[in-house]
This record gives structure tokens, sequence and C-alpha cells, in this order.
């Protein structure tokens, strides 16, 4: 295994998240915490030393880089740190930036005591856990890709729920609006729906994008 414990680093921007995940981390044998980060931009400056294996990793941060970002700048290094998000969203919308940008784990807050101290084993040894929700969703869009929405088709549902007009939500995604209004007919049609409204309702309720 190694000759000294799993050194971990809690980047979350709350002082009493990081303050209850070091009192049920470093009372399990093989396990300590040598570091928090209170930003995505300190969580990265923080992990590219030498003496950390495993980062916690929330999503959000308030202003400033995300979880998802400060995770795929960490796990581009060589010889980096594994990086195990621990978040409150489970969405689509969260998990997939997250996953794509390397995370090798997925866990919600929520989950047991004794569920994260075993993720962060697992994680240190390069295999992936993942929270049953979110395996649940990643197993149906490897089952039925079709009716899958892509990540980008995410990101643009996710704007509309959030009132964006077309040309805005264009702009914002860098996008014409002939695209975005392309990316909404097939949203329509995957979820089985026929206005905006039902879209965004249809995947809220499938836990899509974020409630």
């Amino acid at each position: 295994m190694t000759d000294h414990p799993i050194r971990l680093l809690l980047a979350d921007d709350h002082p009493v998240v990081r303050a209850g995940l070091r009192a049920v981390l470093e009372t399990e044998p093989g396990l300590t915490v040598v570091a928090e980060a209170a930003t995505a931009e300190d969580a990265v400056t923080r992990a590219a030393r030498d003496d950390i294996d495993v980062v916690l990793m929330d999503l959000q941060f308030g202003r400033g880089m995300g979880g998802a970002e400060a995770t795929a700048r960490i796990t581009a290094r060589p010889g980096a740190p594994r990086v195990l998000v621990v978040t409150t969203y489970d969405s689509d919308a969260d998990t997939l930036p997250a996953i794509e940008a390397g995370a090798t784990g997925y866990l919600l807050k929520d989950a047991p005591p004794e569920d994260l101290a075993a993720a962060v084993r697992t994680a240190f040894t390069g295999r992936t856990t993942l929270a049953p929700a979110v395996a649940d969703r990643l197993m149906h869009r490897l089952r039925a890709p079709a009716t899958a929405l892509t990540r980008r088709e995410v990101e643009v549902l996710s704007l509309v729920a959030e009132g964006l007009s077309n040309q805005t939500i264009g702009q914002r995604l860098h996008l014409t609006e002939g695209t975005v209004k392309s990316h909404l007919a097939r949203i329509n049609a995957k979820l089985g729906t026929d206005s905006r409204t039902a879209a965004v309702a249809t995947a809220t309720a499938r836990g899509l994008i974020r409630r």
C-alpha cells in the first residue's frame, strides 16, 4: 500500500465543512489531513507540492475558479494527486464536467463517514467510487446514449432554466443563436418535450440539471 499515511488536501470554501471532513477523516487509520484550501485557486497551488496523495474537492467556490476547472488543472500534471469530488450536487450538469476533468471519484456530502473514508482509500489506488445516484445516471447514458443529453446540451438547458434567452445563451457559450435553437430542438426530441418549460421541468426531475 504505502509506507506513510494517505495525505489529504481538503478543498472547500466553508470552514465548517472542512472541519467536519477533518474530524471524520483523521479518526481513520492511515489517513492524515496535511492541508486545507478555501478557494479552487489555492487548491491547485497547494496540490502542486509533492506531499498530497488525494484532494477532496468541492465544486462550488463562489467567485473565481470552480472545482471542475481546478480538478482539470491538478490532474493535468504528471504524478498528480487523485481528486475525489465531495459535493452536495449530483446533477449531470455537475458530474459530467468533474468526471471529464479527471476526477477519480464523486461522492455526496451526506455520505456516511465510513463511505467517505473508503472512497478516499479507493481513490488513492486509482479506482473509482461514485455516489449511487451518479452511477445510476452514468449507466443510463451508456445503455441509452441516443436519449442522453450531451454535456453541451446540459449546459444549454441549465442556462434556459436560469431564464436566459437564446441570444444570451449563445453569447455565454460562444455559439450562434441558430446553434442554440438546434440544441434545444435535440433536447426536446430526447426528452419527449415540446417547450422550454417542459424540457427544464423534465430534466430537473431526472436530475440532469441542478434543482
